[in-house]
Order: C-alpha cells, then structure tokens, then sequence
C-alpha cells in the first residue's frame, strides 16, 4: 500500500553503509519507521536530509507485516531557522522530539499531537517565554496522549478540592490535605497551579499563550510537570537536563 503524509522528523539511525532509518510523527499515521535506501550514498536523491524536527512530505510503501516501511519518497517542507540559529531553542525542540518519541506508541494516528508539535516549533521561532512554552506543551502531551492527571477531586476521598493540595507523581492526581497517604512522591500544589492546568488542557494553543504565569506558579509547574514525566516514563529523558533548570 502507498501511503502519503506530512511528517516531522523525530530521530535517524544510520543503517548499513548508504541507508538511514527516520522515526518520524506524521498528520495522518501517528509515528512510523521508514527507510530510506541509498540517501547517505546519494543524498540528491531525496529532497530532505531528514534533519530533526525537518518538515517533510513523505511518500511511502506501507508493509503490512513489519513496522519499517520504505520511504520513496522525502521532500522538505519547513526547516524552522530560527530555532537552529538558537541553542535554547534548538534544546527545546530536541526535548519535543524526545518527549514525543518516548510517550506516543508506532502508527497511532492522533492529529491532535501534530498539531500540538507543529503550534510548538512555530511558536518556539520567536517566543521570548521558552519555559512556559515548554510547560504549555507538557501539559497538552500529557493531556493527548492519555498520561492526563486526575485534577478534578480528591483521588482518596472524592471530594471536590477548593484549597492547596498535594499532587501524587505515583498516582497521578490530588490528594486533599485532610486525606492521609503514605506515598514519598507527593507534593504540595496550589489552587492556582491547579487552575493553570485546568485551563491549558481545556483551551486550545493560542489562547494558552495569552495564559500569564505567577513565579510561583511557574516554579510549581516546572517541578510537578517534569518528576511526573519522568516517574511515569521509568527514566529521565536525555534531554530534561537542558530544559529542567
């Protein structure tokens, strides 16, 4: 079957002495695998070089019983500049591709996700706010990809949370002040936080932008968002380092 999409690039992996292997997110197959046969050998032979976070139009033979499909055929289509000229921007977008490469599952279609990376790489081109973008996102992966926290009540006794509270990085949701759990991956969150989350998951990308963060929200944010990322993924991505401090 010969399918068509946009794709970004998420990863290559050299393979054998003239081939590349590309992870890409597409608009309308989720992620896949491709090859790309004679392109380190000829590299004229396609119209990308598959640069990471590259836009691209692909063209490629689907094989039904393998995961590693051929690509026929890869054409650029946006580079995003800016963002390479830029080392923080350049990191930034390295942890999206790495944050999406680790939650998102093969060939899953999720429109939603691309649209979220594309709205991500455009606003990182000029965006002088890179940590609550980076944050934006986060929340909105979170939300798309099922890892979603339970922000509506209390996850021990149900009830409706109007004050500060505690958020567990295990359980993945509130806890109120009143509940008692012996879990060491809990920390205090306040209502703004938790506000703040309610409205980038119910909101879409533009409007989130308009979203002013207080210090402390930002703060809280920053570590809620990046210890629950890395307790539910088993590991720290590479990346975080760069985006974390």
């Amino acid at each position: 079957m010969i399918l068509k999409t946009e794709a970004i690039v998420l990863r290559t992996i050299d393979f054998r002495e003239t081939s590349r292997i590309a992870i890409f997110y597409s608009k309308n197959y989720g992620k896949l695998k491709g090859i790309l046969k004679g392109i380190r050998k000829d590299p004229k032979k396609f119209g990308s070089h598959v640069d990471r976070f590259s836009v691209n139009d692909i063209v490629y033979y689907h094989y039904r019983h393998s995961d590693l499909h051929l690509i026929s055929q890869c054409d650029l289509r946006q580079y995003f500049f800016p963002i390479r000229q830029d080392i923080r921007r350049t990191l930034a977008a390295m942890y999206m591709l790495e944050l999406v490469d680790k939650i998102m599952p093969l060939e899953e279609s999720n429109f939603d996700v691309y649209q979220l990376m594309i709205d991500f790489l455009t606003t990182l081109e000029t965006t002088t706010a890179m940590n609550k973008v980076i944050c934006l996102f986060q929340i909105k992966i979170l939300s798309l990809s099922g890892f979603q926290p339970y922000l509506d009540a209390c996850l021990v006794c149900n009830k409706k949370i109007t004050g500060k509270a505690r958020f567990s990085m295990k359980e993945g949701g509130l806890i109120c002040l009143t509940c008692s759990l012996q879990d060491p991956y809990v920390t205090l969150i306040s209502q703004g936080t938790i506000a703040s989350l309610l409205h980038v998951e119910n909101h879409p990308w533009e409007r989130c932008l308009r979203l002013g963060f207080a210090p402390t929200v930002q703060k809280e944010l920053k570590y809620i968002l990046n210890n629950f990322l890395m307790f539910h993924l088993g590991q720290p991505l590479k990346s975080a380092k760069f985006v974390a401090s």
